[in-house]
């Protein structure tokens, strides 16, 4: 691999669905009050796909804004991959209904499952594919459909998660913008703390699957919070390490939206001041593999990423997975 090339985002888009799902709406639905669920976790609202809307179908609504921001045509892409933990089907691959949808034709297609830190390894595959001069351009789509796998009468779990997608178009870079580096990490030792326990090969689909509920994520709440907080913390702290940037030189942070609490933890961990942390999950709730997509569309068009500002993106999820990027816009 070539240690001088630099890729960066030329191009970024997002896709959430029409329909709000206030916390006001949940309290009709289960035993839950707005205050509870906005003091445990910052939610307010989120977005619900349609009965007829697959994750595939979020990614391609994004994944046509991010080639449209980054003026290219489909043809013009040579990979898809598409972070997912809530595919369409079991096989083929949600990113080969992505690059159909798209009409990207010529470019290989590809799912990557890493928990809500997909995207951020999707990030990091796409740099290796171009810096070794496999691929010139790469869409990189985080999506999710979370409320079709969710246990509607666990009140722990069903107030968190919501529906979009968000995506990017990498490039190699030819100025100073860029990744400045990343670091990421697994542990499947803790597989069980947060996972969806049937519909695979291990406990394939049967009635008594379906009335346990085992199609839908399963948590351990208080055990995920330690390990979220611990592990975005040292993510960022090796990233910050390798790119030789101080904490202090960070004009933003975008971690993984999964929890206030677990934002501000990891915020004070790494002594990044909170005007300086971007929260978008009031309105979206946890969108696992799309909310840091999201926030830099976002940001972007706020005008908020000027030439020259680092950006420290760090995220974690089911696996246990997790990941930090630092940027250089």
């Amino acid at each position: 691999m070539d240690k001088k090339k630099r890729v960066k985002i030329t191009g970024t888009g997002f896709y959430v669905p029409d329909q709000i799902l206030t916390n006001a709406d949940l309290e009709k639905i289960i035993d839950t009050t707005d205050e509870w669920i906005l003091t445990r976790s910052g939610i307010r609202e989120r977005r619900i796909a349609r009965e007829d809307q697959a994750t595939s179908d979020l990614c391609i609504e994004a994944g046509r804004r991010a080639l449209e921001d980054a003026d290219l045509e489909p043809s013009e892409i040579d990979a898809v991959i598409v972070a997912t933990n809530s595919p369409d089907t079991m096989f083929p691959a949600t990113a080969c209904y992505v690059q159909s949808g798209l009409g990207a034709n010529h470019a290989p297609a590809f799912d990557l499952i890493a928990g809500c830190t997909g995207w951020i390894y999707g990030l990091i595959v796409a740099e290796g594919l171009i810096c070794a001069g496999t691929a010139r351009r790469v869409l990189v789509v985080g999506g999710e459909v979370l409320t079709k796998l969710t246990n509607w009468k666990d009140r722990g779990t069903c107030v968190l998660f919501g529906d979009a997608a968000g995506a990017a178009v990498v490039e190699e870079s030819h100025d100073e913008a860029g990744i400045l580096s990343h670091f990421w990490k697994a542990d499947g030792s803790l597989a069980g703390l947060l996972h969806l326990p049937a519909g695979g090969t291990r406990r394939p689909a049967t009635l008594q699957t379906v009335a346990e509920r085992l199609h839908t994520i399963h948590m351990k709440g208080n055990e995920v919070y330690k390990h979220a907080v611990k592990r975005m913390g040292e993510a960022s702290e090796e990233a910050l390490k390798r790119a030789q940037v101080s904490k202090d030189r960070i004009d933003i942070f975008i971690p993984h939206q999964a929890n206030s609490r677990i934002i501000e933890a990891v915020g004070e961990r790494l002594e990044i001041d909170r005007e300086k942390v971007y929260v978008n999950i009031d309105r979206y709730g946890n969108v696992s593999v799309a909310c840091i997509p999201i926030a830099l569309h976002e940001l972007r068009q706020a005008k908020k990423l000027r030439p020259g500002t680092h950006v420290l993106l760090a995220a974690f999820g089911a696996g246990f997975t997790w990941g930090a990027v630092v940027y250089r816009w």
